[in-house]
This record gives C-alpha cells, structure tokens and sequence, in this order.
C-alpha cells in the first residue's frame, strides 16, 4: 500500500494559450509520516519519437509530510517553442505529473494536451511558420492516465528497497499497476 495517494487533480486555466503558465492543483493524503520531503514533476513531452525533446517544467519539494491531508498548487512556465521540432507544436502531445519520493517515483498522471490554433481560419490553412502567440492548449483531462508504481517508502527498515523506475524515465514500464480514475477524482474543475 502506498504511503501517499492522490485524492484530486483539479487543471485550472484551461484551455489557455500555448504561452500561459501551467497550473494544477493537488491534493493528496499521507497515510503514514514520511522523513523526506516529496518531489513533484511536471514534464512536457515534446515529440513522441524523441524523448530528448521533453522538458522538465517544474520541480518542487514538498515537505515535511506528516499524517494528514494536503493541497497545494502546482504552477509552471509554458514549454520552450523553440525547443519543440516545428512539426511537433500542433497536435497532440502528452503532459506528466509525477511524484516521487528518495528518487523513486510513485505515481504518474498523464494528460493527452491537444494544441491547435484558436482561429478557424488558421486551423484550415495553417501557415508554414507556426504562429506559437495564436495556439491554444486543451488538457484534456477527463481521462488522465493514472500509474503507480509499488516503491519502499521506509527503506530504513528494511535491507532490500524495492526501486520505482528512474524518475526522469518519461516511458511506462511494462507490468505496473494502470489505475483507472473518474473525471469527478481527477478533474478539470469544471472547465
């Protein structure tokens, strides 16, 4: 059983334009007191063919973690259109939020993000140069892809550690638990 869970996802500001802050809000429950603090991750992929187009926008330590419930609110800077291939901009893509604790990551919410121009004309005669000012972001956050990974939260009291996968690995590894979750337990606060 893990010693933390996620109990709510809330996207605010969206859909945004490409070039709008990210914000989420987390909430989430300890269930057992944690000496470290926990890392979270918010990773723009940046080419589904490439992961060294994926940017790291925001990584935050949060602690000290006791019993109880927590919320806060994750924000991070747009992603580098000029570290995105040109081709990859419109489309879609993918967002990661992760947590991790002692660097093994624990859980992983993945958002579909379709960014496409918010003008109709520009969505049928898209130009060649990519008008990144113009672009909307849609998370699209009803179905958000929840995968928790099983790792040792007390790795003092024990000798073998179970490991989680590397916490900048942006692939999912192959016989970990996919948790499916409602829109109303992760949402887009109504949006």
């Amino acid at each position: 059983m893990s010693a933390v869970n996620i109990t709510n996802v809330t996207v605010l500001d969206n859909p945004a334009s490409f070039l709008t802050p990210f914000q989420f809000e987390i909430s989430y429950e300890c269930v057992t007191p944690l000496k470290d603090d926990l890392e979270w991750k918010l990773i723009y992929v940046g080419s589904a063919e490439d992961e060294t187009y994926d940017q790291l926008l925001e990584s935050v330590l949060v602690g000290p973690v006791n019993v109880g419930n927590y919320r806060f609110v994750l924000q991070a800077d747009p992603p580098d259109p000029s570290k995105i291939r040109e081709e990859d901009i419109i489309g879609v893509t993918v967002l990661l939020l992760t947590c991790s604790y002692i660097s093994q990551e624990f859980v992983r919410v993945g958002y579909y993000v379709n960014n496409d121009y918010d003008d109709d004309q520009l969505r049928e005669e898209p130009p060649q140069k990519v008008l990144i000012d113009k672009v909307q972001r849609n998370i699209l956050t009803d179905k958000p892809r929840v995968t928790k990974f099983p790792i040792n939260f007390h790795p003092e009291n024990s000798e073998s550690g179970d490991q989680g996968p590397p916490s900048d690995h942006a692939t999912e590894p192959e016989g970990n638990e996919q948790v499916p979750v409602s829109p109303g337990h992760i949402s887009d606060g109504g949006q």
